[in-house]
């Protein structure tokens, strides 16, 4: 039988993982985006993003400890303009304008990526399917996912699931993912406990990092 990593700290090998951010985007999480604007429009489960930009901040500060560790930095971005979208995802949709190719809206929210780092545009919820995200991780070697971002319950959720089925070890840091939806948030969180791998914060994230690469033990 094969040796598989079933310990975090097997599992979190820096040249082996892969800190994934997904939608860190304007019309996903700040004042004036697409989603907030046009739920506090319509008055109909209003999103709130005042805490995105501490969720932006702290995952900023991972992605540097992540590249100092050896880990790769692997971005996604949605680009969900109509003439990319399946019909299925269009008759979910109310109109068009969220996440346009080029827009404010589809730009990144507070970081960005840097040299040396992964970028994937999706054009629905996973970020694997019909993307290169899997080949770019597959060339590096890596094993483990290490999900952040929004929507916890939509995007991570899909993206997670995928990993999963493509073999990744799946790791959710729960202080560094969002939603707009307080139940599927802590639902996922659940089902990621139960049925896809682990659930931990960032600040275990870096102990184990640190236990590699131990300059970041003083971080």
């Amino acid at each position: 039988m094969k040796n598989i990593p079933s310990t975090l700290s097997e599992q979190l090998q820096p040249s082996q993982t892969a800190l994934v951010i997904v939608d860190m985007q304007n019309d996903f999480c700040a004042e004036g985006g697409y989603l907030h604007r046009t739920r506090a429009e319509s008055g109909r489960n209003p999103i709130r993003v005042d805490s995105n930009a501490r969720i932006a901040d702290r995952i900023g500060e991972l992605a540097q400890a992540a590249r100092r560790a050896g880990a790769t930095v692997a971005w996604l971005r949605s680009v969900y303009d109509f003439k990319y979208l399946a019909d299925a995802h269009i008759a979910m949709r109310e109109g068009e304008g969220c996440c346009m190719e080029g827009t404010w809206g589809a730009d990144f929210f507070r970081i960005q990526p840097e040299p040396g780092d992964v970028l994937a545009d999706k054009h629905t919820f996973s970020g694997f399917h019909e993307t290169t995200l899997h080949a770019q991780l597959q060339a590096r070697g890596i094993r483990t996912l290490v999900l952040t971002g929004v929507a916890t319950n939509v995007c991570v959720d899909s993206t997670l699931r995928h990993g999963f089925f493509l073999g990744y070890h799946i790791v959710v840091l729960e202080d560094c993912v969002g939603s707009g939806n307080p139940t599927g948030h802590e639902g996922t969180l659940s089902t990621v406990r139960v049925n896809f791998g682990s659930v931990i914060s960032s600040a275990e994230f870096l102990q184990v990092l640190g236990e590699h690469a131990p300059a970041l033990q003083a971080l």
